[in-house]
């Protein structure tokens, strides 16, 4: 398997940072207390890092809502996450139901190949748009699969629906694939291909 560890990110051709993209936001949630396990993942490790197909595909997605929501910016709230930092998430919820929204570290998230990102959408005024739910709910929720259910039962209001299609439209059409699980979540392109053909960072 290609592997490369964190600390060799940095000179990697294959790897881009996040500060060499124009247009976004970055606020690593994993890489402060701010997130479900209560405490900075990260560091000492910089994690703010794409494989360099999945900084090209957020180019275009800065490129779409500039030509279409002028004033907002993408958020970007999580990118490379290594496959320690997975095995501690998944450690981390050991003998719940909500290991379910975590890929199992021996399979690898799409994360650790710098192939996703966990994203929103922040106003004009700086604002992250309502989603309905804040980042990691782990509740339905967060599913995109149930949001007709939720806006028939009123959990869900319209506009937080058509903010959610306005992220979702943003990032399909830069080629990133979303899940059923996590309204924030996108892998760039096949997860499949990704973890046969694309470098595992450790």
């Amino acid at each position: 398997m290609n592997t490369i560890a964190s600390e060799d990110v940095a000179g990697h051709p294959e790897f881009r940072h996040l500060s060499t993209i124009a247009g976004i936001a970055v606020d690593l949630r994993y890489a402060t207390p701010n997130n479900f396990v209560g405490r900075d993942l990260y560091s000492p490790y910089d994690c703010a890092w794409l494989h360099r197909d999945a900084a090209c595909a957020l180019e275009r997605v800065v490129a779409w809502l500039k030509a279409r929501r002028p004033g907002c910016t993408p958020l970007v709230l999580d990118a490379l996450r290594p496959q320690r930092v997975q095995q501690q998430l998944w450690d981390a919820l050991a003998g719940t139901d909500l290991q379910m929204y975590l890929a199992h570290p021996q399979r690898g998230s799409i994360h650790s190949f710098g192939m996703a990102l966990d994203i929103t959408i922040l106003d004009e005024d700086g604002r992250e748009l309502d989603m309905g739910t804040g980042f990691d709910d782990m509740t339905e929720l967060s599913h995109p699969a149930l949001e007709a259910r939720f806006l028939a039962s009123g959990e869900l209001s319209a506009e937080q629906v058509a903010n959610r299609q306005l992220l979702r439209d943003a990032m399909f059409q830069a080629g990133f694939v979303g899940i059923n699980t996590e309204w924030w979540h996108f892998d760039c392109g096949d997860r499949n291909l990704v973890r046969q053909t694309f470098r595992r960072v450790l």
